[in-house]
């Protein structure tokens, strides 16, 4: 929802193609008029634009969006033989089974992911896959696989490309491939510009995180 200057169109194209999905910081933020988005500043200045966001992405997303957004799960888990069956889980997060505000980053060490498993409840061979800090990254502790997807609409590692990942257990594992997908950047950033929004939102996606000033 946030950064960017189409909320409502954004809402209305996951419920046109059945999208299931969870509720990240900022959809549940938007939803209950939160005072903040649950955003970590690093300086004064990214705070000042945090906020400057928020207020535009409240006052642009429509009433029916904000009640579809309040609507999402907190947490989705799909069993990999079915709900009928025993076996490997996948459990999604937007932050970490306990707040999705949280930002599980990959300095995180083993026994912070060891005490997330625990809140989920996981074994070995489960999978929980997460975002919030919009790097990707994965690793693999005591069996469980822990899956950090990156971000679609707002990369901060450096690759403006949308970043996803698409998990499938074989033959008892789960195997990942973390995808990069080119889109029309120079679209999204002329449209961010239009809507009024800081134009240092602009240079973020065109640089994938790596710059907040026009070079």
């Amino acid at each position: 929802m946030g950064y960017a200057p189409w909320p409502n169109e954004a809402v209305a194209a996951l419920r046109a193609r059945g999208i299931n999905g969870v509720a990240g910081n900022y959809d549940s933020t938007v939803a209950t008029h939160y005072e903040h988005c649950g955003c970590r500043y690093e300086d004064p200045r990214q705070e000042q634009l945090a906020h400057a966001s928020y207020a535009w992405t409240l006052e642009h997303t429509s009433a029916d969006s904000k009640r579809w957004l309040g609507a999402l799960p907190f947490s989705l888990t799909v069993r990999a033989k079915g709900g009928h069956q025993s076996g490997a889980k996948l459990v999604l997060v937007h932050g970490t089974p306990v707040l999705n505000t949280v930002y599980w980053h990959a300095e995180r060490d083993d026994d912070f992911c060891r005490s997330m498993a625990e809140k989920a409840q996981l074994k070995a061979g489960d999978l929980i896959v997460f975002g919030h800090t919009h790097h990707p990254w994965s690793r693999v502790v005591d069996g469980m696989t822990f899956v950090n997807t990156g971000s679609v609409g707002r990369p901060k590692d450096g690759d403006a490309r949308a970043g996803y990942v698409i998990a499938e257990h074989r033959d008892g594992a789960w195997q990942l491939e973390f995808v990069r997908c080119a889109y029309d950047v120079e679209t999204t950033a002329a449209a961010i510009i239009a809507a009024g929004l800081p134009q240092e939102f602009a240079e973020y996606v065109r640089s994938g995180g790596a710059r907040l000033d026009p070079l």
